[in-house]
């Protein structure tokens, strides 16, 4: 029986994108107020064309009284397709993926999105100059950008939806220095909402979940830092940083059943179990009989509960905390030196960052690991 013959898909394409943009704008100083506006005009013409037309409108009001700052501000945001491979996903019919290449079933030019973006903020100095910062933001995208790749191959293309929703917000604390002490921490939240269908672009679903969010959306995320300065003839100093990251979206494991296709080393990458079998990179779990299985990486959705929007697959929550003391003002002889020592992730947690990340691929937070550094200042 002859053996059917595989031939390499070929493509050549090539397109002209120019962009020609003006803006205006200008600031005014009122008492209290500080007002800033502005106009940006961009005429896009590539492989689709459009024009945009964005105002700009900040305000910031300053209470002297009580050491306070308010601030809002207002964006209206063309938003043009990404270049990386924008041919081949722009193309249609036979001489290119739209043609039904490889599964696709269709391709069509992207065409420039437009957002509506909103961010509040307010700053207030409190007791012994505590100063508390938090701002929050609101983004409304026609037309959302993103990533995909071609099967499991490091081709990546830009895709588009009908619409995302993006939302966010940060409180910083700091503490001013006290007797040598002094402190900050930061507390963070994203979410990203994307809304199909996919247009345009390459497409190999004819359908998509209404609403997806992305792997850059995480609830929550903190980061704090303690330090203390001793001053005097050495300089010693030492500090602890302390991070907690609820978890990004995983969104290359839906489902357990999705995880038992994957390769052995990306099993033992989220550390895939089926009672006390784990997968290891030369043993892949195929299937799986037991009522106990998991990852103990990542957050798998129990069978049935998976929601792309409401209850997608996580990286497992983690904690993670830095040590390091130093000496700025050391002599050896007449030679200034400075020292500092710095244990990175000091209880040598073990633990993913991302995972099949569309760009970055999977990576494990750093391991425990002992920096040395001198430094001589001339």
């Amino acid at each position: 029986m002859p053996v059917a013959r595989r031939a390499a898909f070929d493509f050549y394409g090539a397109g002209r994108i120019t962009q020609w943009a003006a803006y205006l704008q200008d600031a005014w100083q009122i008492g209290a107020w500080n007002l800033t506006s502005g106009v940006r005009l961009d005429v896009y013409d590539g492989l689709s064309r459009a024009t945009g037309v964005q105002p700009r409108l900040g305000a910031v009001y300053r209470i002297d009284r009580t050491r306070t700052v308010v601030r809002a501000s207002y964006g209206r945001i063309f938003l043009t397709p990404y270049n990386e491979n924008l041919v081949l996903a722009s193309s249609t019919g036979s001489g290119g993926f739209g043609g039904g290449v490889l599964g696709s079933v269709g391709g069509a030019p992207l065409t420039p999105g437009r957002r509506n973006q909103y961010d509040v903020g307010v700053q207030q100095t409190t007791w012994r100059g505590i100063r508390i910062d938090g701002e929050y933001f609101w983004k409304f995208t026609d037309g959302a950008f993103d990533f995909d790749i071609v099967l499991n191959t490091p081709l990546a293309f830009p895709v588009q939806f009908r619409q995302s929703k993006q939302d966010g917000g940060l409180v910083r604390i700091a503490i001013p220095e006290y007797h040598g002490w002094q402190a900050y921490t930061t507390l963070s939240h994203t979410r990203s909402r994307l809304f199909g269908p996919e247009l345009g672009g390459l497409r190999f679903s004819a359908d998509s979940a209404p609403v997806a969010r992305p792997d850059h959306d995480e609830p929550f995320q903190q980061n704090t830092h303690v330090e203390y300065r001793s001053g005097g003839r050495l300089g010693f100093w030492g500090g602890l940083t302390w991070r907690y990251d609820s978890g990004l979206v995983a969104v290359a494991v839906p489902t357990y059943g999705a995880a038992l296709r994957l390769t052995g080393d990306e099993q033992a990458a989220m550390g895939l179990y089926c009672g006390d079998t784990v997968a290891a990179q030369s043993q892949a779990i195929r299937t799986c009989a037991s009522s106990n299985f998991g990852a103990s990486r990542i957050r798998i959705p129990s069978p049935g509960t998976e929601n792309d929007d409401t209850n997608p697959p996580r990286i497992v929550p983690h904690h993670l905390v830095d040590v390091a003391v130093g000496l700025d003002t050391l002599k050896v002889g007449r030679v200034p030196l400075r020292v500092r020592v710095t244990v990175v992730n000091l209880f040598d947690t073990v633990a993913l960052y991302n995972f099949l990340s569309t760009f970055s691929g999977t990576h494990f937070v750093t391991p425990r690991a002992l920096h040395v550094q001198f430094t001589v200042p001339f």
